[in-house]
């Protein structure tokens, strides 16, 4: 019989309380620079957001993307997105707006002589300012509705300091992909938006987790010190949190190097959420509970009174 590997010790002890000052430090300088990049360097909005022309083509065999890429990008036409569409044969490829309709009609033709006479045109549509604030509206909303529901759902699974602790969390979360795309210039559209819900998604999950286990042990451990019971139940979990994430990240990471140039953005933008959803469940939604000075009486002990009581005969 093989026993199966621990990588982390079911006895761990370690002081994650203790760390968290630092953490709040750290990470609150961190979304500070964000927010500062945000508001003076921006962020670098794909077509998507920008507006552009959109040409959906079928070639005769199937298409080489990274070949198409480089043909496209040495025409000097601004930013170019390409990805497959459906079929093999079949592409889209999205060019920055350009001013003016002289201009515009100008990329339209430079595109057609480059791609040659052997394509079919799907449909050629452009974007424009209008549609891209459109765009951009609804994915502030998408973001900003996803964690107001998660607030209610926290409040009424647990009590209101885990919602706070919860919302700060993903917010921290959110704050420093923004920052790190802004900083590092990357692409940003609506696959990076659908990435940021999806750390949402994976954030919270983790919280949730940490979160459960500490209202447990406030049920069982009455007389333990808040900071203690919470170290405990952050080690008690951490074996199922550190190897989910591990198992995450050699997806992801997989995706990120295989995946192709379409993929790239968003399974970077997931790469970076795993890693600090992780560290925003341990170090920022959980010592928020101590700040708050959650009374474990009402959030464990009534409650497990009054279920007792129900219970009785």
């Amino acid at each position: 019989m093989f026993k199966p590997v621990r990588l982390i010790p079911d006895d761990t002890k370690i002081p994650f309380m203790r760390a968290s000052r630092f953490g709040f430090f750290i990470s609150g300088i961190l979304c500070a620079a964000s927010i500062l990049l945000f508001a003076f360097l921006g962020l670098n909005y794909g077509v998507d957001f920008k507006g552009g022309t959109n040409f959906i083509v079928r070639f005769q065999q199937d298409a080489n993307l990274d070949e198409l890429r480089r043909k496209m990008n040495s025409l000097g036409l601004g930013e170019v997105e390409i990805q497959g569409f459906g079929e093999p044969t079949d592409v889209s490829i999205r060019v920055e707006a350009h001013e003016g309709d002289e201009a515009q009609q100008a990329v339209t033709d430079k595109v057609k002589e480059a791609l040659g006479p052997d394509v079919e045109y799907l449909s050629i549509e452009s974007l424009g300012p209008k549609v891209s604030g459109e765009l951009t509206e609804q994915g502030t909303i998408a973001v900003v509705t996803a964690i107001i529901a998660i607030v209610i759902y926290i409040w009424f699974r647990f009590e209101w300091q885990f919602a706070i602790g919860a919302v700060v969390s993903l917010l921290h979360d959110v704050l420093l992909t923004i920052g790190l795309f802004a900083v590092l210039r990357l692409d940003f559209n609506l696959t990076i938006i659908a990435a940021i819900l999806t750390i949402v998604g994976y954030s919270l999950n983790d919280t949730v987790v940490v979160f459960d286990r500490i209202r447990e042990y406030m049920r069982k451990f009455k007389q333990m010190p808040l900071a203690d019971l919470i170290d405990t139940s952050i080690n008690s979990v951490l074996p199922r949190t550190l190897l989910t994430s591990m198992t995450a990240l050699l997806a992801l990471l997989a995706l990120y190097i295989w995946g192709g140039e379409v993929l790239r953005g968003f399974t970077f933008c997931m790469i970076w959420g795993v890693l600090i959803g992780t560290y925003s469940s341990i170090f920022i939604a959980s010592p928020i509970l101590i700040l708050l000075g959650t009374n474990r009486d009402t959030l464990g002990g009534a409650r497990a009174k009054a279920v007792a009581e129900k219970a009785r005969p």
